[in-house]
């Protein structure tokens, strides 16, 4: 369960969001969506050089 803490910042990005325009913070979350993609990449390449790494990634694509 989270705290109220991660609540509040929840709801001070919302509020960020709908009381800024979208190129004020869409370029804070392209770092993080991008970030997100290149670790996601890197796991995939370290995956598939392992015993038996393309049968789980062919596993994961297909769930």
């Amino acid at each position: 369960m989270r705290d109220k803490s991660y609540d509040e910042q929840i709801v001070r990005w919302v509020e960020f969001v709908r009381d800024n325009p979208i190129s004020v913070w869409k370029p804070e979350v392209k770092k993080v969506v991008d970030t997100q993609i290149i670790m996601a990449n890197r796991f995939y390449k370290r995956l598939a050089k392992t015993k038996g790494g393309k049968e789980k990634i062919k596993e994961l694509r297909r769930i």
